[in-house]
């Protein structure tokens, strides 16, 4: 398997990056439901600090691909209509947007709250505004309601993604699954 991408196949870097952070959100969806039920006690304040360190994860991962598909070059589009490359698009557009305001929004809250913030206990983040109640509850509910429409947004995304798999037969769906990168007979 190539490292980069080339203009057929996505490259060992950005399968893995896509994967990861698919798999980081849905382990921050478990536990970001389940938490706030949880009694207080030392291991509420542990997962609420495992929850964060996670969010800012997908963050800087999120930087990551951006950042990698800026220098790499992007695989040409399976041939579908245009108004599916559009949707596809502005999808993958919008999954990008939320995957950086949902943990900001999340830093955020946490500031206003009057928290400190460490990622993986390993160092200390910067507060993006001091306690502010009024603003807290602004973060918690745009927190809330991001993760929402990123569950949405992935629902339509994986949906689109079968579709083509078995649907259209494309190759799609086996573009960025490594162990089927062979066309089907």
């Amino acid at each position: 398997m190539r490292i980069r991408n080339d203009s057929e196949h996505w490259g060992a870097v950005s399968l893995a990056l896509h994967w990861l952070t698919f798999v980081l959100i849905i382990g921050l969806a478990i536990v970001g439901l389940v938490m706030t039920e949880l009694p207080n006690s030392p291991l509420k304040i542990s997962v609420y600090a495992w929850h964060k360190s996670f969010g800012l994860t997908v963050l800087g991962l999120t930087l990551l691909r951006l950042g990698w598909r800026l220098i790499g070059p992007v695989p040409a589009p399976v041939p579908m209509p245009a108004w599916q490359r559009w949707a596809a698009a502005g999808t993958q557009g919008v999954m990008y947007v939320l995957l950086l305001a949902i943990p900001l929004s999340g830093w955020l809250y946490n500031s206003a709250a009057g928290f400190p913030l460490k990622w993986f206990g390993l160092f200390s983040l910067p507060k993006l505004s001091g306690y502010n109640p009024d603003l807290k509850h602004f973060a918690e509910e745009t927190h809330e309601t991001l993760f929402y429409l990123l569950a949405l947004v992935i629902l339509i995304h994986a949906a689109a993604a079968l579709k083509h798999h078995y649907l259209d037969r494309d190759p799609t769906l086996r573009r960025m699954l490594a162990w089927r990168s062979k066309p089907r007979t």
